[in-house]
């Protein structure tokens, strides 16, 4: 629901109000609600009030990218990533305050330091930012018309999608990515430690290491790649994700080396996937419904994704690897399916 006003509300207020104003409620008050929480139903509203960001991952998306030149847009979503990397190392912080403070009064801490800087940071980028050309364009446009007839636009959006092969083939590959990143997360560590038999005390080696090594690619490789020629470096991070989750098939028992060599492979493909497909939600869409559309598109994602977390949970009570024998048909019907694309930077045409 969330996800389908979110495009509606971001033409309607502008992209930096609607992120300004989202990012408060999303953010803001459910760190503070955490951060006094006394019992589970402070939490559960504190989850709702925090479900209300998906509007904001529509209005700061546009925000980001709308107004850049379009050669620049996968160097500004690694940067982004880069970021959300560097922010990782910081982590094992909060052990250290745990150990002496205890779990409880470090995680009030936490929350209350979260609400802190995320507030800044959200009046800090409301007042250095300004609203993106197209984002004042939409505005004007939906100046008198409400929200319950821009939401009846949306069947008009959807024809839109269906209609536009570049955008369909985007939905694809932001579909396949979805699955496998919620088995990736969701069944990971089952199969670590109950088929691989990897001790449970030296999990969070793995997860660093992949940060370290995307954030390697992330400085060196990645700020190469155009967008506008996007098939070899996607069939590059789909082939890397697939042999990734073969050694994982087949890591034996106390297999520390096949597991490194998987979590390398996995961080080379997510270092070439992740920007190019945030990128591609910018340029793959029609400009005039550019909010609208990415609403859809997640909407969409989540709805078709959502069943396979079951699918998968039933794969792995019968054998641990199954889901990521999943993963890799998927994998590899993405990676036929960008191979077999026929979009050029001429056919594309990126909205200026």
């Amino acid at each position: 629901l969330f996800s389908l006003l979110g495009g509606v509300i971001t033409d309607k207020l502008g992209r930096r109000r609607t992120t300004f104003i989202f990012d408060m409620i999303s953010w803001s008050i459910p760190c503070l609600i955490w951060a006094f929480s006394q019992s589970f139903i402070y939490f559960l509203i504190a989850a709702i009030v925090n479900s209300v960001l998906k509007v904001t991952a529509n209005s700061w998306g546009c925000l980001l990218v709308e107004d850049a030149e379009k050669e620049n847009i996968v160097k500004i979503y690694t940067w982004v990533y880069i970021s959300g990397l560097g922010a990782a190392f910081f982590a094992p912080i909060a052990g250290i305050f745990i150990g002496k403070f205890q779990l409880i009064p470090t995680v009030r801490a936490l929350y209350f330091l979260g609400f802190i800087m995320m507030t800044a940071k959200f009046v800090i980028l409301y007042i250095f930012s300004r609203e993106t050309e197209h984002g004042k364009i939409r505005m004007e446009e939906t100046r008198n018309i409400s929200i319950f007839n821009m939401l009846k636009g949306y069947g008009k959006v959807i024809k839109n999608i269906l209609c536009t092969p570049q955008t369909v083939f985007t939905l694809v590959i932001m579909l396949i990515m979805s699955i496998v990143s919620m088995v990736n997360s969701s069944f990971w560590s089952i199969i670590v430690t109950e088929k691989i038999h990897i001790r449970a005390d030296t999990i969070g080696m793995f997860p660093f290491i992949r940060s370290l090594i995307m954030m390697i690619f992330f400085f060196t490789i990645i700020p190469k790649i155009n967008v506008l020629r996007f098939k070899r470096p996607l069939v590059i991070g789909f082939i890397s994700f697939i042999l990734s989750q073969l050694i994982l098939v087949i890591t034996p028992k106390d297999g520390y080396i096949f597991l490194v060599i998987s979590i390398f492979l996995e961080a080379c493909s997510l270092s070439f996937i992740n920007p190019l497909l945030d990128s591609m939600q910018v340029i793959m869409v029609d400009v005039k419904e550019r909010a609208r559309i990415i609403a859809v598109l997640y909407v969409i994602v989540l709805a078709l994704s959502s069943p396979f977390g079951y699918i998968a949970g039933i794969l792995s009570s019968w054998d641990r690897r199954l889901p990521f024998l999943m993963n890799i048909i998927l994998l590899f019907v993405g990676t036929i399916i960008i191979i077999m694309s026929s979009f050029s930077k001429r056919k594309i045409k990126p909205e200026q």
